[in-house]
């Protein structure tokens, strides 16, 4: 993708101008980036809807994940596109320093490995041209902002991470759904976030959920100064996506969890039938030819039933419904401890998913009809990790221990029964954001070690000697030395 940094830094001034009535050199880093990945964002938008229009017709991947940990978006976004370096220079010489945006808050969507898996497949499949979306939830607050108090004790605060805007996200209000529960209904609303390759005119898409309310206020209950109920169906959308992983330690809080669960799952599930019948017409017989999704661990495995339930209501039965949602998910587990996998009271879900639960009833008795010492429900519970393994054609571990675990242990009796549905994916991390980024100048010396770029092959690194020689350390002072006469043009037009 060939984009012009001059262009980007007029377009960067004009923005500060417009929204902020600052220059370059007057702009916080907080206006910077805005303004920046504006223009970055104008820049790209072409290929981006390329991208996707490219996509109508074929078979795609949709992942799911509660988290993904994508970091601070600006300097990986810039290396992607191949204009990292220049850009550095090209704002250097109006004396503006990109490494400012440090200071710029990272998007708390995830907090842990599993939301860096989902962040790493999306940035690889971009990257590897291939036809991958995410879905996931646009939390208002991520899981906290720790402090530490004057006695050394942890003290946790929230993390407002979009309080100086997401310039990086694109709001899509002519896509949003509706998601019923029993006592109210609530909009979903999507935010669209480009993944962009590496090397590519390829963009990937991550569509994100934020919970709103049909109607924000209710002005009856307003005129009448009961400001509290007035905005009661506000708050009550709005909590549903309001903290990464709310407290559930009490009824309420576990069927929040539920809440946004499920949100997750439909929403998504919705988005993607409309988009099959837009492509290949009202006859969803054909949605598995056409669709795959994996599920990042058990968060999302409402979508199960949620996606029979929606066949259904498009006339099919029972039972091809449950062929489809089958050939359709695929399941990453991402823990061996039993006590940790998902469990859901059948009482407490019936309050916000009653459907859902007739549903997995449903799919317990088939499972028992077939097998009966493999179980979904049990004394009153729902075991979702079951469900995602039974109703799906394919579950993986995240390294090969991992994996053998599953069929050894944790999953023994369904491997004895589904043998063919067992394989292992290994956890990876992407290497342009850390290798490429975060140490270019070791990502210099591989590649003339390996006698090209190896950040999309990382087979090249067999051809990588394990000692140094004189060329390498040559090379490495080359660049300590343009570093070093980088950071002093920095310091002089600070000075001026």
């Amino acid at each position: 993708m060939n984009l012009n940094c001059q262009n980007i830094l007029k377009m960067t001034e004009a923005q500060l101008r417009y929204k902020s009535d600052v220059s370059l050199q007057e702009a916080t880093p907080q206006e910077l980036h805005e303004a920046l990945s504006q223009a970055v964002m104008m820049s790209i938008s072409e290929n981006w809807t390329k991208s996707k229009r490219s996509r109508i017709q074929g078979r795609k991947a949709h992942y799911f994940s509660a988290e993904y940990l994508i970091g601070r978006l600006v300097y990986s976004n810039l290396y992607n596109l191949g204009i990292l370096d220049e850009l550095k220079k090209t704002f250097l010489e109006v004396g503006v320093d990109l490494a400012c945006m440090e200071d710029i808050e990272d998007a708390a969507l995830g907090n842990g490995g599993l939301g860096r898996l989902a962040a790493c497949f999306l940035d690889s499949a971009a990257t590897c041209n291939l036809p991958l979306s995410g879905y996931g939830l646009r939390y208002r607050f991520g899981l906290f902002k720790q402090k530490f108090d004057d006695n050394g004790s942890q003290k946790e605060t929230a993390d407002d991470w979009t309080k100086f805007g997401d310039p990086w996200s694109y709001r899509r209000y002519n896509h949003t759904v509706k998601i019923r529960f029993p006592d109210h209904t609530v909009l979903a609303v999507p935010y669209d976030v480009p993944i962009i390759g590496y090397e590519t005119s390829n963009i990937g898409t991550l569509r994100l959920w934020q919970c709103e309310a049909e109607e924000e206020l209710d002005f009856d209950a307003f005129n009448a100064q009961d400001y509290q109920r007035a905005l009661d169906a506000k708050n009550k959308a709005e909590d549903i996506t309001r903290v990464l992983y709310p407290n559930d330690s009490t009824w309420e809080g576990k069927r929040l969890r539920v809440k946004q669960q499920y949100v997750l799952s439909s929403a998504a599930l919705q988005d993607i039938i409309r988009t099959y019948k837009e492509s290949h017409g009202a006859d969803l017989s054909r949605l598995a030819d056409f669709t795959a999704i994996q599920l990042n661990d058990t968060h999302p495995a409402i979508s199960i039933p949620e996606l029979i339930r929606l066949l259904m209501a498009e006339g099919m039965n029972f039972d091809q419904s449950f062929a489809i949602a089958q050939r359709t998910f695929s399941y990453t587990n991402h823990t061996v401890m039993g006590e940790a996998l998902e469990k859901w009271n059948m009482d407490l879900l019936r309050t916000v998913v009653p459907e859902i639960c007739d549903i997995l009833v449903r799919i317990d008795n088939k499972l028992k009809s077939e097998h009966p010492n493999l179980f979904i429900i049990r004394d009153n519970t729902a075991h979702m990790a079951n469900l995602s393994v039974y109703v799906s054609s394919y579950v993986n571990g995240v390294a090969e221990i991992h994996s053998q675990i599953l069929k050894d242990s944790l999953f023994r009796d369904w491997y004895q029964v589904y043998p063919e549905r067992f394989q292992n994916k290994t956890n990876g991390v992407t290497p342009r954001r850390w290798m490429g980024l975060c140490n270019p100048e070791l990502t210099q010396m591989i590649k003339y070690r390996v006698g090209g770029d190896f950040l999309t092959n990382l087979d090249k690194l067999e051809n990588l000697k394990p000692m140094i020689d004189d060329d390498m350390v040559r090379q490495f002072n080359q660049i300590k030395h343009a570093k070093k006469e980088q950071l002093a043009a920095v310091v002089e037009k600070r000075e001026e």
